[in-house]
């Protein structure tokens, strides 16, 4: 039996060596090739010593430009108020934790800075995650009449839950549930560490996605597939509670200010009533998300497919338009006091001791004998370079001119990170990997308004630009 079974297992392997044979006469690395590749390689004592430096150390501690690290600076000619520093710890919930940052900025400044409040993320986190897995089924039951091997298909069954987004999640998830304080639902073990529960959850949803898909195959009638459906969520609402902790119904919370003393008298809330308090108005509606994706036509809106976290909810929908007038609208809300969700590709050139970002901070081509010419275009285009994590723009200095020279975001990885939990970025590296920008309206100009509002080209969400930040 074992002889078999060895057999059975050598039999693709050696079909996989044929094949390789046959493809390395045409395309593969020849042995001419190799020697050839091999005489290339600089063979001084310097290039020896290199290598054993590059062996035995941090490539980036190599490559790290000293000197750039000094011209770091901390002033910024425009600064809204600071506010205390979050952390999502093991989790890809920036998106979340930007945009609840800016509400929580929003009412401050109502409040004249002498109200403050702290949203809980777990509590949105929860009906983020079940209406991504109700997104999910019923996207499966949507597509159950093409193939497995669909693209959209795979789509959903491929990432049937994450916990990324956007700033559109959190504004169509608010408006829907409500908020709740930090204090009467504090974060969990699985809201901070979610890697194990949304492996559990994804796997349990690509079950019930098969299933779902051999009673549409089996022309079962749509009230019985939702009703099936709703016995599965169920099961997730559950496997939630467990993880996350039961959804707060109904609290008494008392405002504090910025000193966590209490302003006026304990009240008794829903988290639509919160939500009211807090808030107290539609999300949608009242910001556009502005991006800068050089590959595409500026001053075009263009909407994500699927892109979205409730099956209800909105698209993620974008006007393109170049850095400098994304850098216009971003100075327009902070000359006014108003911090912005924006995204970055934050892990390129970045010095995590300074918490400073700069396309200098390290020569990565000198190290290694080379050069890294791609644009930003290019390194879209090749998946070299895309949004990756959002962050809260809270400053800018600007020069004489009014020209932006650096900026200021509020992190979600703790006090301690970067800068007292803050990132500085110079302006040449914010042209070079800032991708996303949320803005109220009243800071936009009417041009751009009406071009926000012509008909979207719908993109597909497997597009390099389109992962969720994280």
């Amino acid at each position: 039996m074992k002889k078999l079974a060895l057999s059975m297992c050598l039999l693709p392997i050696l079909g996989v060596t044929v094949m390789n044979a046959q493809v390395s006469k045409n395309g593969g690395i020849s042995q001419e090739m190799l020697q050839q590749i091999v005489k290339t390689q600089p063979q001084s004592s310097a290039d020896r010593a290199l290598v054993n430096a590059i062996a035995g150390n941090k490539i980036d501690d190599l490559a790290k430009n000293y000197k750039n690290s000094a011209t770091m600076t901390t002033f910024f000619s425009v600064e809204t108020p600071k506010q205390s520093i979050h952390d999502q710890k093991s989790s890809g919930r920036c998106w979340m934790f930007s945009g609840l940052n800016v509400l929580r900025a929003n009412f401050a400044k109502a409040h004249e800075q002498k109200q403050t409040v702290e949203f809980s993320q777990a509590y949105l986190f929860f009906y983020d995650q079940l209406e991504k897995a109700n997104l999910m089924l019923q996207g499966v039951i949507d597509n159950a009449k093409k193939p497995m091997d669909d693209t959209r298909v795979q789509f959903f069954f491929k990432n049937p839950i994450s916990d990324g987004g956007t700033f559109c999640g959190v504004a169509d998830l608010a408006e829907k549930y409500g908020l709740v304080p930090m204090s009467v639902m504090p974060e969990t073990y699985s809201s901070d560490n979610t890697r194990t529960m949304a492996r559990l959850v994804s796997s349990k949803l690509r079950e019930y996605g098969l299933e779902l898909r051999s009673m549409v195959a089996a022309g079962k009638k749509e009230q019985a597939i939702k009703a099936r459906k709703t016995e599965m969520l169920s099961t997730i609402y559950h496997m939630l509670t467990l993880t996350l902790g039961e959804p707060v119904k109904e609290f008494t919370y008392t405002f504090t200010d910025k000193d966590g003393k209490p302003v006026g008298e304990a009240k008794t809330y829903t988290p639509k009533q919160f939500y009211d308090a807090t808030v107290g108005h539609q999300l949608n509606g009242t910001f556009i998300m502005v991006m800068n994706d050089p590959r595409r036509p500026y001053h075009k809106t263009y909407e994500v497919e699927y892109d979205r976290h409730t099956y209800d909810g909105h698209n993620w929908k974008y006007l393109n338009l170049p850095m400098e007038e994304i850098a216009q609208l971003a100075i327009a809300s902070l000359k006014d006091g108003h911090k912005l969700y924006s995204s970055y590709d934050v892990g390129k050139q970045l010095d995590r001791t300074k918490g400073f970002l700069d396309t200098d901070n390290y020569d990565y081509g000198t190290l290694f004998g080379t050069t890294f010419p791609m644009n930003k275009a290019d390194r879209i285009s090749t998946f070299d370079s895309g949004s990756t994590h959002a962050m809260t723009l809270t400053a800018v200095d600007l020069d004489a001119a009014g020209k932006p020279l650096k900026w200021e975001v509020e992190n979600s990885w703790g006090a301690s990170y970067g800068y007292k939990g803050y990132l500085v970025m110079t302006n040449r590296w914010f042209n070079e990997y800032m991708f996303r920008l949320v803005v109220n309206k009243q800071y936009v100009p009417e041009a751009l308004l009406k071009e926000f509002d012509q008909k979207p080209v719908m993109v597909v969400p497997e597009d390099p630009l389109f992962g969720v930040d994280d």
